[in-house]
């Protein structure tokens, strides 16, 4: 009951800023031991659920900058696959998740102060080998752990102001989606010859939880939720997770 309603918060609170919530899905099924090859998968899985609701709410909106989303997930989407079909065992596993981990947690934690230098460039051949050098690494990792890339995707908008503040969350929504389903497509290839009670039938509770979730968070936002406040304490909570699975 406790990660069917810790997936609820966590799907009701991403969902309300654009994100999918892979890194607190990771963080919540590391603390409770589940089988390490299980974890990108349920991640993905609810990522997909999650950021769909998302994707369709800025489509109605016609706020997502396709100008952008679009070169960035066909650079993404193959390095996503290739990130789910790596072997990897558990030990290498566990270091990758911990150093991500932290990475998130330090990446929500950042103060949104704008540098515009960037954006000023974006357009350019450099600009766009960057910006494409990014989409590819987080499309790997994405695929690799189950993460969908959005929440190290996000800050670095919000600071070059490449993107108006208003269609950041419409760009990483987007952008989860994509590597979330190329990510998962990969891990189910590499998976395939594995037992099939990996995926447990319980675990279907949780993919209710944040629908349900996923689903009243794009339809609230943070109207009743202040955005600062959850930020930091999910902050903490996977960057103390990372940091016990490098002390284990």
């Amino acid at each position: 009951m406790f990660l069917i309603l810790s997936f609820f918060i966590t799907a009701l609170i991403y969902a309300s800023i654009g994100f999918g919530g892979g890194s607190t899905y990771n963080a919540l099924l590391i603390l409770l031991d589940v089988d390490y090859r299980a974890i990108p998968v349920i991640a993905l899985i609810c990522n997909l659920i999650v950021v769909a609701g998302s994707c369709v709410k800025h489509q109605k909106l016609n706020i997502i900058p396709w100008k952008y989303v679009l070169p960035c997930i066909f650079v993404s989407v193959p390095f996503a696959f290739m990130g789910g079909n790596t072997q990897v065992d558990k030990e290498v596993f566990v270091i990758i998740l911990a150093v991500v981990l932290i990475l998130s947690g330090m990446a929500m934690m950042m103060n949104h102060n704008p540098i515009k230098l960037f954006s000023d460039h974006i357009d350019s051949k450099i600009g766009k080998a960057i910006i494409y050098a990014i989409s590819s690494i987080l499309g790997y990792i994405a695929g690799l752990v189950g993460i969908g890339g959005g929440i190290f995707f996000a800050p670095i908008l919000h600071l070059t102001q490449v993107l108006p503040v208003r269609v950041i969350p419409a760009f990483t929504s987007f952008f989860i989606l994509a590597n979330s389903l190329s990510g998962l497509a990969g891990q189910i290839i590499k998976n395939h010859s594995v037992d099939s009670s990996l995926i447990k039938p319980e675990y279907l509770w949780l993919f209710a939880a944040v629908f349900l979730g996923g689903q009243l968070g794009s339809y609230l936002g943070l109207k009743l939720i202040n955005p600062g406040i959850i930020r930091r304490f999910t902050a903490v909570l996977v960057i103390y997770v990372g940091c016990r699975l490098l002390i284990i």
